[in-house]
């Protein structure tokens, strides 16, 4: 029962932390929340929300490259459930990342323009976790290797995934083992390189989509995968339409051409003929 307004402390709630884990501890907060260093001299009230959109980003980018890590895994097991369960929770990670744009947005032109010279050359198109999140879907790009051979870590992290199946690999590979005729191409394919849209694969997605009742599994793992490429476009359309509210048609400050260079991001697809069977079913 509250008194006054307040709610007593229950006994039982623990209060010593001597030896008990605390949970300021536990997520090593000291560390987390001491890691926002803002640059602009003097410094600027807004580049706190700047800094702390972009750390929060890169958390769930970590969950989300930790989750798709294990969708590959269950896939090449065999193991479709698990992976299809992944697969759910990478699409709430990604809706959370896509909300977050709208947070940024308050963020005004005058405002950014206040702080954004102190920024140099540092770029969200240095991302290595974004980057690392496209290759595990499929957007490979060798090139992208270069922008970090400042950074060990970084730079064998996706050389490593540049070398590993796609989820869309082991999803073809996985339809092969079930009975699919899967272009045998696709199956012994370069992995470095990006998937290139294959007309033969449709006609397999359409026999999958037009017999979904003895072929549900699979059904389900084609839509979650659709699910899963139109957040991330929406993702990456917010990031656009947020950079060109903030900075106009202005070069990044990472040397890019600015938006004209996020709009040709939004040609690239991670699983091209799962969208074009759509306009084969029901002909």
């Amino acid at each position: 029962m509250s008194n006054g307004g307040t709610r007593p402390i229950e006994d039982s709630i623990v209060r010593d932390f001597r030896v008990n884990l605390s949970y300021g501890a536990y997520l090593h907060l000291d560390e987390l929340l001491s890691a926002q260093h803002p640059v602009s001299t003097p410094v600027h009230h807004d580049e706190l929300l700047f800094i702390a959109a972009h750390q929060t980003s890169e958390l769930w980018l970590k969950l989300m490259l930790h989750e798709l890590r294990a969708v590959k895994a269950h896939l090449a097991a065999d193991d479709l459930r698990p992976a299809l369960k992944g697969l759910a929770r990478v699409k709430h990670i990604q809706r959370t990342l896509t909300d977050q744009w709208s947070v940024l947005a308050t963020l005004t032109p005058s405002e950014y323009a206040e702080f954004r010279s102190f920024l140099g050359t540092s770029s969200g198109f240095q991302s290595d976790q974004y980057r690392a999140v496209e290759f595990v879907l499929g957007n490979k790009n060798a090139q992208m290797l270069e922008l970090f051979g400042h950074d060990e870590r970084a730079r064998t992290a996706l050389a490593e995934l540049l070398a590993q199946p796609s989820i869309y690999d082991e999803f073809l590979r996985y339809l092969a083992r079930h009975g699919h005729a899967v272009p045998r191409a696709l199956l012994e394919r370069d992995v470095t390189a990006a998937h290139v849209f294959t007309p033969e694969l449709v006609a397999v997605f359409r026999n999958i989509y037009e017999h979904a009742h003895d072929e549900w599994e699979a059904y389900e793992a084609c839509e979650e995968l659709v699910d899963l490429e139109e957040n991330f476009q929406i993702w990456r359309f917010r990031h656009l339409k947020t950079v060109e509210r903030m900075i106009g048609v202005k070069p990044g400050t990472g040397g890019s051409s600015g938006i004209g260079f996020l709009k040709a991001a939004l040609d690239l697809t991670f699983f091209p003929e799962l969208y074009a069977v759509r306009t084969e079913i029901g002909r």
